[in-house]
C-alpha cells in the first residue's frame, strides 16, 4: 500500500465532511490478499482497507451493502473502486473479543437472524453482486467448482493420506446433492463464507447494533450455506442451543416452506458449502502466507463433506 498516496486521498475525503486526520496513517497488516491501515481522526479511529486483486470486489460490495442494508454492516466513509480502497469507521470489539461462554453463544444466535434478513434484502441484487466479481457458487455452477475443489484437495493431501480414493468413489453423492439443492427453497444470495464471532461486531444485548464485516471471502450461492461455519461453533453447546440457532436463522425464510423442509435444505447447503470453503483455503495457501498448520486445509475441508451432520443432532 502506498501510504503517502492513501494519506492524501483520506485527507481529501475527510475534508469533504469537515473531519480532520489526527495521526499518521499506520500500516497494520499487509498480505497478498489485502492490506489494512489505521489512523485517528476528529471523529474517531478510521480503517483503510485495500483488498488484493482476487478480492477487489469487496470495495464496491461495501457500496451495495450500504445501500441495501446499512444497519447490518459498517457504512464506508469513502470508497474508490479504481484504486481499490475503502475507508471505514471503527466498529468496536467483535463478539469473539468481547464475549465468551453463554454470552458469546447468545450473540452468535442473535446475529444469525440478522444475517438472514440481510441475505433476503440482497436477493433482488443478484446480478449486481455477480457483476462485482463475487465468485458464483450457485448450484448450476457447482459441478465445475467441484472439479476445482477436488484438484485443490488432491494437491494438498498430507503424506500418507492415500489420495482421494474414498472421496472420489462418493463423488456421485455430492453431485446428487448439488442437483437436489437447485430445486430446494431459497434464492441465491451473499454468503459471507467466513461468518464467525470475530467477524461480527456489536452488542449482543442489542441486536440493532450487530454489524458484519470482512467480506473478502464472500461468494454467491444458496443462502443457507452461510451458516455452515457458525453452526459449527454453536453445536459444541448442545442440541438446545443448536436448535435455537437454526430457528433464529430460518425465521426470515419461514414462508418458503415448513421447518422440516427448510432444515433438509440447510443440510444440503451446509454440505455443499464445503466446496467454496475448500477453494477459499486453496486461494489463501497459494499466497504462501498461511501458517503451516493450515497447509492441508483444502484436503481436510473437502473431506469433511461427509461428516456427521449437525442437523441430525438437534
Amino acid at each position: 500500500m502506498d501510504l503517502e498516496a492513501a494519506t492524501r486521498w483520506i485527507d481529501a475525503r475527510l475534508a469533504e465532511s469537515g473531519v480532520a486526520r489526527e495521526s499518521p496513517l499506520e500500516l497494520v497488516r499487509e498480505r497478498p490478499w489485502g492490506s489494512v491501515a489505521r489512523t485517528e481522526s476528529s471523529s474517531g479511529t478510521l480503517w483503510l482497507k485495500a483488498p488484493g486483486p482476487e478480492t477487489a470486489f469487496e470495495v464496491p460490495l461495501y457500496g451495495l451493502l450500504s445501500q441495501v442494508a446499512p444497519e447490518a454492516t459498517l457504512e464506508p466513509i469513502a470508497r474508490d473502486s479504481e484504486r481499490g480502497w475503502v475507508l471505514l469507521p471503527d466498529g468496536g470489539l467483535s463478539l469473539g473479543e468481547a464475549q465468551s461462554g453463554a454470552a458469546l453463544t447468545d450473540g452468535l444466535i442473535t446475529s444469525l437472524g440478522r444475517y438472514a434478513a440481510l441475505q433476503r434484502a440482497l436477493e433482488p441484487h443478484l446480478s449486481t453482486m455477480l457483476s462485482l466479481g463475487i465468485a458464483d457458487f450457485r448450484p448450476a455452477a457447482l459441478p465445475e467448482r467441484l472439479d476445482d475443489a477436488f484438484e485443490a484437495a488432491r494437491t494438498t493431501a498430507p503424506p500418507g493420506a492415500g489420495g482421494l480414493g474414498g472421496l472420489e468413489r462418493r463423488r456421485p453423492e455430492i453431485e446428487a446433492w448439488v442437483v437436489e439443492l437447485e430445486g430446494r427453497p431459497g434464492h441465491p444470495s451473499l454468503d459471507h463464507n467466513d461468518l464467525h464471532p470475530w467477524n461480527i461486531l456489536g452488542d449482543p444485548m442489542n441486536a440493532t447494533t450487530l454489524r458484519f464485516y470482512d467480506w473478502g471471502d464472500s461468494v454467491v450461492q444458496h443462502p443457507f450455506a452461510a451458516v455452515a461455519l457458525p453452526l459449527g461453533f454453536v453445536e459444541r453447546e448442545g442440541p438446545a442451543e443448536l436448535n435455537r440457532s437454526i430457528d433464529a436463522y430460518l425465521e426470515p425464510f419461514s414462508e418458503l416452506g415448513t421447518r422440516a423442509e427448510l432444515v433438509e435444505t440447510l443440510e444440503l447447503a451446509g454440505r455443499t458449502a464445503r466446496i467454496a470453503r475448500t477453494l477459499t483455503w486453496a486461494r489463501a495457501i497459494a499466497t504462501g502466507e498461511v501458517e503451516e498448520r493450515f497447509a492441508h486445509a483444502p484436503y481436510e475441508t473437502l473431506n469433511s463433506i461427509f461428516d456427521e451432520s449437525w442437523t441430525t443432532r438437534t
